[in-house]
């Protein structure tokens, strides 16, 4: 996997974590080609650590990704060839921490800890992919969120901190960066998943 690859040469540290951030891609890989779906989760950096995972699987990230020529041609004959041309293909990917008068609701009336867990149950489907990040691995919303989606069929990759906190126990997938402190954590957040979208995009778009 080049990008998997490259970030290993560039950092090192992270090489323990190699094998694990493979399985990750083909996780994914694997999801997209059963039309699954790719959810994310986390709280404060990590919520929006989420959404910019989902932002690089929605359009092209590093490839332009056209549109498969059928595609193009119907919103040709609906819309114009403006709009096809500067469309681009995405990959199924939501960011739970986005449904805000979900999540309200949610807090409300059944708890804090239920809130991402609670989108799952109408979401999420056998094959599925949710990835929850954590610093601390303790996240109890994130934890939640995890049980139900393995209860449903779904893959869970948790990227955390150092020791992968509650959520090594409970992810199949763990991706526990060499840090301890939040913002060093979060640091190595970033290059790790943009090697895993950057993977799964390279998978699916070669060009």
């Amino acid at each position: 996997m080049k990008y998997t690859s490259q970030l290993m040469q560039d950092r090192p540290e992270l090489l323990p974590l190699q094998e694990n951030l493979e399985k990750a891609v083909q996780a994914a890989v694997q999801c997209y080609q059963q039309g699954g779906t790719i959810f994310t989760c986390g709280n404060g950096g990590s919520a929006a650590d989420s959404e910019h995972i989902v932002g690089e699987l929605l359009k092209g990230f590093l490839k332009k990704r056209p549109l498969s020529p059928d595609v193009a041609q119907r919103i040709n004959e609906q819309a114009g060839a403006d709009i096809a041309c500067r469309l681009q293909q995405g990959l199924g990917a939501v960011s739970l921490v986005s449904f805000s008068a979900a999540q309200t609701a949610v807090i409300n009336d059944l708890g804090a800890d239920l809130m991402y867990a609670q989108q799952l149950t109408g979401l999420c489907k056998k094959g599925d992919v949710v990835i929850g990040l954590s610093t601390s691995g303790n996240a109890a919303n994130v934890a939640n969120a995890f049980y139900v989606a393995r209860a449903l069929g779904a893959t869970t990759i948790a990227m955390t901190g150092r020791t992968g906190g509650k959520l090594r126990e409970v992810a199949d997938i763990l991706l526990n960066v060499p840090a301890d402190e939040t913002p060093r954590i979060q640091e190595y957040h970033l290059p790790v998943y943009h090697a895993f979208c950057a993977d799964v995009e390279e998978h699916f778009f070669q060009a």
